[in-house]
């Protein structure tokens, strides 16, 4: 997400960067179409547009989010995810994606109609496998449920939000994710920069592009943020003491459950991949995720606009109505 206008606009910086990425044993890119609006996926494209690149890279991308003025460039619907596949193929320069995932919900379109668009793509060849992202516990079910009823493919993995500041699909995202046999991919192990170390109580609030987007995370006025703000205090505080860095705690963390299959990094800068790729050898003893538990109990987002969709259903316009 951090590569393109969103975050680093320098292509050639950020193509040498998802290189030191490969190169240090990164094999899983993660991308999606809205991301700058199709920006993101041509410099992944550039950066692994050779054989020797692409063969051992799994791609994944993602559809739905609003990719124009037409209010039809948008969605779940057959029309769109057949359309802006191909337009995610040629910005990738590949004849394949290996997994494509649904970026968000949309209780607009029955997902039988999202699935027998995803399964008519893998036959085609252009998909290998299909997956769902920030979808709720009934929401998976149901996929699923369809899937075998209607003998279509299956969403094989789940790409929730999670960190030691958003920990609500602990309580059933996760276990529904077991139950059926799907990997979890959680984005912003690092809660948006939030467990980065930057968020000190004592230091200068950085700026962020993220924070205009998307200001209800980020706006340190809210109690919310502001219980964010005190909460990476300690943390930093407390990975202090056991010899670590907060951002190797925290991608620790995520890496842990035993639901997770990987985490998924969004470094903007070669710092930032730097001081990331070292988590993945950092085992977080008992006695330290006790110490996270009571600083943050177990299936709690701390802002609940961190959790990264909100049911239509309960806005103040479709309430009691």
């Amino acid at each position: 997400m951090m590569f393109g206008q969103w975050g680093n606009p320098d292509h050639d910086e950020s193509i040498r960067i998802i290189h030191r990425a490969l190169d240090a044993g990164i094999n899983f890119i993660d991308t999606a179409d809205v991301y700058s609006r199709g920006e993101s996926e041509e410099i992944v494209g550039k950066a692994i547009s050779t054989p020797s690149r692409r063969e051992h890279v799994v791609l994944a991308t993602k559809v739905h989010g609003n990719m124009g003025d037409d209010p039809n460039e948008f969605g779940n619907s057959r029309r769109w995810i057949i359309r802006e596949v191909d337009n995610s193929l040629r910005r990738l320069q590949t004849d394949w994606i290996d997994l494509y995932q649904i970026h968000r919900p949309e209780p607009d379109t029955d997902i039988a109609e999202t699935l027998g668009a995803l399964t008519d793509l893998v036959r085609a060849g252009k998909v290998r496998y299909i997956g769902c992202s920030t979808f709720q516990p009934s929401m998976i079910v149901e996929s699923q449920w369809v899937s075998e009823q209607r003998g279509l493919e299956r969403f094989v993995c789940e790409q929730p939000p999670y960190s030691i500041l958003v920990r609500g699909v602990e309580a059933e995202v996760l276990p529904t994710c077991q139950r059926y046999g799907m990997g979890v991919i959680p984005w912003s192990p690092l809660a948006g920069g939030w467990l980065s170390g930057a968020y000190r109580r004592d230091a200068e609030l950085p700026q962020s592009r993220r924070a205009d987007r998307i200001p209800r995370r980020y706006d340190v006025t809210m109690p919310e943020n502001q219980r964010k703000l005190e909460i990476a205090d300690q943390l930093a505080k407390l990975a202090q003491e056991a010899g670590l860095s907060l951002v190797h705690v925290a991608i620790a963390f995520v890496l842990r459950h035993p639901a997770v299959t990987a985490a998924i990094i969004g470094p903007r800068t070669m710092e930032h991949l730097e001081s990331q790729l070292g988590a993945a050898d950092v085992t977080l003893s008992g006695d330290l995720l006790d110490r996270i538990d009571a600083i943050v109990p177990p299936g709690l987002n701390l802002n609940p606009s961190d959790g990264g969709w909100e049911n239509p259903a309960l806005a103040a316009v479709a309430r009691r109505r």
